[in-house]
């Protein structure tokens, strides 16, 4: 038995990815979009960062400056929306607190991707299981998603990869339910650029040695590719083999967090005086990133009552966001910071304590 049948039967890792994310957001709050092309712009309207499916087919590229394609867009009804990431970050956190019920063990990879581990769970039908995620995002929060299912997260990505391109998988695709062959030859369709890590950077590198197809890759020799490449390489190749050389949460883990915290000398009970602290210490927080050349990809935000008082009313409550991309922008941190302090705030209390985390 090959070490991708052995690593099936242990492994059932599952990646969610919302499609199109922002203009799936913006189309649950204007329906009229739907089935329209629309297209979502960086901050300074300057280039695209999200397109629908109907923009997709006109051939605008992500990353596309978007005056280029200003002809384009009369010419076809494109509808263009400037980016609002404090409503991304906020449908993402609903997205996100939704597949914590279906799975204990949880990585929140990106604004709309998760990975989940189901190996515990092996005893049920994952593709319906699959289908209830989806059914549940959409009727609760109006996002559609895809469900790719696998022993590593390599080939789980490529499992959603599969579910999003190809109409027969309804949106859900289990790569642990199909045969050594056949996945084989799904694995020989799809270009070796497909790959979580490759891209369009090792791809072209990749095609001069001769690997075309992930299947290419698959068959190559892991520690040969690692002195060509990286260690990355050879652990790509494992996993597309069914090893798990890449755990929840081990890729691009925090390399520092900056921290900022602040106990209160007086209490403070209104919203405004904790705007003004967690305004402050964003700012503070921003200075140090731009200073050491980091980015945020995260921030979490916490408040609290004293605990020592045993006659107040009580409450703590904290909450991370993920940031559409990273960044070091003051304005946008504060920004979705505060949104982030209206969600945990309450009326009543006599707040002791706030901080905020930024993981770069």
């Amino acid at each position: 038995m090959g070490p991708s049948t052995i690593a099936t039967a242990q492994r059932a890792i599952a990646l969610v990815d919302v499609n199109n994310f922002y203009v799936s957001c913006e189309r649950v709050f204007n329906p009229k979009l739907r089935n329209r092309p629309v297209v979502v712009l960086s901050n300074n309207d300057g280039c695209a960062v999200a397109r629908s499916n109907e923009v997709k087919a006109l051939g605008v590229p992500m990353g596309a400056p978007w005056f280029k394609f200003k002809d384009l867009a009369k010419q076809h009804g494109i509808i263009a929306y400037s980016s609002n990431y404090a409503l991304y970050a906020d449908m993402s956190n609903r997205v996100m607190s939704i597949l914590r019920q279906f799975s204990p063990n949880q990585e929140v990879y990106s604004i709309d991707e998760c990975f989940l581990d189901l190996t515990g769970f092996a005893r049920r039908d994952l593709v319906v299981y699959g289908q209830d995620i989806r059914k549940r995002i959409l009727q609760w929060t109006g996002l559609p998603v895809c469900v790719g299912i696998a022993s590593t997260k390599t080939l789980a990505k490529l499992a959603n990869h599969c579910a999003k391109k190809r109409p027969e998988y309804h949106g859900v695709c289990n790569f642990n339910s199909l045969s050594p062959a056949a996945l084989d030859e799904i694995l020989d369709s799809i270009e070796v650029g497909e790959i979580w890590g490759v891209g369009r950077r090792l791809a072209p590198r990749l095609q001069q040695l001769g690997f075309h197809t992930v299947l290419d890759l698959k068959r190559a020799d892991p520690e040969t590719l690692r002195q060509q490449f990286s260690v990355v390489m050879e652990k790509t190749i494992r996993e597309l083999n069914g090893t798990v050389c890449i755990e929840l949460e081990e890729i691009n883990p925090p390399k520092k967090q900056i921290l900022s915290s602040r106990s209160f000398g007086v209490p403070v009970t209104d919203i405004d005086g904790l705007s003004e602290s967690i305004s402050l210490y964003v700012s503070r927080a921003a200075e140090k990133l731009r200073r050491q050349h980091s980015y945020a990809g995260s921030i979490y935000v916490y408040i609290r009552t004293s605990p020592f008082k045993k006659h107040d009313r009580q409450y703590s409550n904290g909450m991370t966001v993920p940031l559409p991309s990273p960044t070091d922008n003051t304005t946008k941190l504060v920004s979705v910071a505060l949104w982030a302090l209206k969600q945990l705030y309450r009326p009543g209390y006599h707040y002791a304590k706030a901080a905020s985390c930024w993981a770069t």
